[in-house]
């Protein structure tokens, strides 16, 4: 099996245009999201995919492989399909250009979760999630069943908790936040670009949705000593270098 890790990379964010540009410590977050991607022992390469020459220039600068695709794809997993097709891997991880905080180790994860169960079309990765992420619409949250396959992701607290009359503590565990990380075999990937966008997915805006409206699994991996923090918006970057800044302490 190979595995290609895929970053895709877009200059027109709605919310924050030139997100993988933007310095972080020092770098264009891209380029964090690369070295990070780099350390996973189960990726055989890395290529980064984008339509926007700016990108392309600033990556190549620090020695990424660098890919280009159409300017109309309408989401990431497009083109990561695009760029799939150009190539022969098994595997391909999308590894989202917004998480500068990522963990090779997490990635491995990711791999691993696909190919243990051939019943898994999909893989992904989750962990506790911090209080204050179960009302933020921008952190995803997910209910898993027994075998360790998702049921269902949400922007919304899921699971709801119906308090027991008299209880004497909430029995909820935390809820499970997503990462917005994924794993897809190749065959299944270019399929799956080639579905209609579905009923849930447009409500949520979650393009996993679609596979599971679909009947297709994905499988996921709980992950324990590591924290998402993604960068959703322009505040999000001083949240990152923060805890960039304790990461060094901590060596």
């Amino acid at each position: 099996m190979t595995v290609l890790a895929i970053l895709p990379a877009r200059y027109g964010s709605t919310r924050f245009p030139g997100k993988p540009l933007t310095p972080i410590a020092g770098k264009p977050m891209i380029q964090h999201v690369w070295e990070r991607t780099r350390l996973a022992k189960s990726i055989d390469a890395v290529v980064v995919a984008t339509d926007d020459d700016r990108i392309r220039q600033a990556c190549e600068g620090f020695g990424a492989d660098v890919e280009m695709t159409a300017s109309d794809h309408p989401t990431g997993t497009d083109r990561l399909a695009e760029v799939a097709r150009r190539h022969e891997h098994d595997v391909l991880i999308n590894v989202q250009g917004d998480e500068p905080l990522i963990e090779g180790f997490v990635i491995d994860a990711t791999v691993e979760a696909l190919l243990r169960d051939d019943r898994a079309a999909m893989s992904t990765v989750v962990h506790r999630a911090e209080p204050a992420a179960a009302d933020d619409p921008n952190r995803v949250k997910v209910v898993v069943d027994s075998a360790g396959f998702a049921l269902y992701f949400s922007r919304a607290p899921i699971p709801y908790h119906r308090a027991r009359p008299g209880a004497d503590s909430d029995p909820r565990p935390a809820p499970l936040q997503h990462v917005g990380l994924y794993g897809y075999r190749r065959d299944f990937l270019l399929d799956f670009v080639e579905l209609p966008r579905s009923p849930l997915e447009q409500a949520e805006e979650l393009e996993q949705l679609r596979a599971l409206e679909n009947g297709y699994r994905i499988r996921v991996a709980e992950i324990e000593g590591w924290t998402s923090v993604p960068v959703d918006v322009p505040e999000d970057v001083a949240v990152v270098e923060a805890v960039m800044q304790q990461q060094e302490v901590a060596r």
